[in-house]
């Protein structure tokens, strides 16, 4: 008496159950994660440091919010705990936010997120060289099949004009994996105060920047101003923190699958709502990209959010 009955998974019934709220949660998350394309196509005057300052500023409230509720009205504490570590990883943040905004607002949107999620590549890569950490066959031939695909898509960008764009998805994938290695050399387990820091960072590095640019200025029409700080706090963070919920109840390779929605619906919703279409290379090496995380997850892997 007293125990709880498991099934040959090793869940048990509360467990079972709870499967289909995280699911729900991590659909939705990739659902909120995948408008941040089509809001982009909504910012006319803002560059990239002003839209990342403002997104930080309507993002920093939510997530603040959510840290404070798991550890009781403590904020500081959180954010003290994760060290080095959640330091450096809010620092590759700021590079992954910096490339996701400069590639959506001047490449293609499915070129931008079909990159976007090679991510989980890089962070195993860069978990080889600097943690030392073994790197599954599987993977390897996953990696193979994405390269594959990589090679297409950027020939695509170089035919189109759109390499500076291009390089910058690659950037923000790479400023994601730095943020995944960096939580797993802290053995961090809770990643929230980490995106806070790189909310943080990113908020005072786009004032930096902006300030010291004569292209750039905060003082950007309220529309622009409204669309930013909105995408922050309702698309953002509101999906990280519902990715965060579900990803409680969901084995690794599930919320891989479910949050690859994100990467598919982005280039849907700026279709059916602007008309912007993607060339057949694109759509090609996005493909072979989608099918290569697929089949990582599937055999074990794990795999970053878009920003």
């Amino acid at each position: 008496m007293g125990q709880t009955a498991t099934d040959a998974t090793g869940q048990s019934a509360d467990q079972r159950q709870e499967v289909p709220t995280g699911a729900a949660l991590v659909v939705t998350a990739a659902v909120l994660w995948s408008l941040q394309a089509l809001i982009f196509r909504q910012i006319h005057v803002a560059g990239t440091w002003t839209v990342m300052f403002w997104r930080s500023v309507g993002m920093l409230p939510v997530l603040l919010a959510f840290v404070a509720w798991r550890n009781d009205g403590q904020v500081l504490q959180p954010l003290r705990r994760v060290g080095l570590a959640g330091t450096a990883g809010g620092i590759g943040l700021v590079l992954a936010f910096a490339g996701a905004i400069y590639a959506l607002q001047t490449t293609a949107v499915a070129m931008a997120v079909f990159l976007f999620s090679i991510s989980p590549f890089l962070a195993a890569i860069l978990g080889w060289l600097l943690l030392h950490e073994p790197v599954r066959r599987a993977t390897w031939g996953a990696m193979a099949l994405a390269g594959i695909g990589l090679v297409i898509m950027l020939r695509e960008g170089l035919a189109v004009g759109a390499l500076a764009g291009n390089l910058a998805a690659l950037a923000s994938g790479l400023g994601f994996a730095g943020f995944s290695v960096a939580l797993r050399a802290g053995k961090l387990a809770d990643m929230m105060p980490a995106v806070v820091l790189g909310g943080l960072f990113s908020l005072l590095a786009g004032a930096v920047v902006v300030g010291l640019s004569p292209r750039e200025t905060l003082a950007v029409p309220l529309s622009d101003i409204l669309w930013s700080t909105g995408m922050g706090a309702g698309t953002l963070a509101a999906g990280m923190v519902l990715y965060t919920l579900g990803s409680r109840a969901l084995p690794a390779a599930e919320m891989t699958l479910l949050s690859l929605m994100e990467v598919l619906l982005a280039p849907i919703w700026v279709w059916l709502v602007l008309g912007e279409t993607a060339r057949a290379g694109t759509l090609a090496g996005g493909a072979l990209i989608l099918v290569a995380v697929a089949l990582n997850a599937l055999s074990g892997g794990e795999r970053q959010a878009m920003v």
